[in-house]
């Protein structure tokens, strides 16, 4: 029972960080129609501009906020100057760009900051709560991880049903003619969109490094987790995002802690699962597209 209890606070726990970085994806998808998978490489940028700050004498919560306002910035820049011109032309040559920008941003990462392991703070502790004579896997900071993903998701639904901006943003997505038409400032939107998805992912990155070490790549399996969390939840559901990190990262810690060498089965299961739900329900477990006739 004990066993039970820590692989499952242990995966929740691992599945809000997966939904973290699943949450960055479906903004991104949501306001611009283009999956980035340069994401973990421009939260990496961000963590390490954090780091540095931290080891300059600044607190974790200054660092945050910095690296948050430089993950906006960084992601601004990026669809203005190098996204911007490749938009008019077939939908794969975006996709195709971020992969070489997950390429370059980490190069770039390793010849700035150096490759090597470097111990990264986290703000609250990491030892587990204690009832009676047990240990519990849940950390104070692990309870900053899950409140900090829930309340990224509120503001995220809020932002796509309540506002003016949100509805703007997926107009501008979805038709770009129509939107303009209605007199929407497209290229304005899409900036938005790439710059707060950016501060998402800076988000995902500072919550994975925390209590951790950094190093060019340490985002690299997030990224394929996270894209995983964001299929099986639905790339269009901010709900989903989380709903399929959670599942993700129970099913993982599952199959690690109960399966005889399941940790080596772990990236096998996750491709598992992104194949089923490919199969059974291509549009995630919370789609809403409904089919319209002609």
């Amino acid at each position: 029972m004990q066993q039970f209890l820590n692989v499952t606070l242990t995966g929740l726990t691992q599945g809000m960080i997966y939904a973290a970085f699943a949450l960055a994806l479906v903004l991104i998808w949501r306001s611009t129609r283009i999956v980035n998978f340069a994401q973990g490489s421009m939260a990496a940028a961000t963590a390490f501009i954090a780091l540095a700050l931290i080891q300059a004498g600044w607190s974790y919560w200054v660092a945050l906020v910095v690296a948050l306002a430089s993950g906006f910035l960084l992601g601004a820049v990026i669809e203005r100057v190098i996204i911007r011109p490749v938009e008019g032309g077939p939908e794969l040559n975006a996709v195709i760009v971020t992969l070489g920008l997950f390429v370059a941003i980490q190069a770039l990462i390793a010849i700035v900051f150096g490759s090597s392991f470097q111990s990264f703070p986290t703000p609250f502790g990491v030892r587990g709560f204690t009832v009676g004579d047990t240990t519990i896997p849940v950390t104070p900071t692990s309870l900053y991880v899950i409140g900090s993903v829930l309340i990224t998701m509120g503001l995220l639904v809020a932002l796509f049903r309540f506002t003016r901006v949100g509805l703007a943003m997926r107009a501008s997505a979805f038709g770009q003619e129509v939107a303009r038409l209605l007199g929407v400032k497209v290229g304005r939107m899409l900036t938005l969109g790439w710059g707060l998805a950016a501060v998402v992912g800076s988000l995902s990155g500072l919550l994975i490094a925390g209590g951790g070490f950094v190093f060019p790549a340490y985002m690299d399996s997030l990224i394929v987790f996270g894209f995983v969390a964001a299929v099986l939840g639905g790339l269009d559901s901010p709900i989903g995002a989380v709903v399929g990190g959670l599942i993700l990262g129970l099913a993982l810690n599952y199959v690690s802690g109960y399966v005889p060498r399941g940790s080596a089965l772990v990236n096998i299961t996750a491709l598992a699962i992104l194949i089923v739900v490919l199969l059974v329900r291509p549009g995630g477990l919370f789609s809403s597209a409904t089919a319209r006739r002609a």
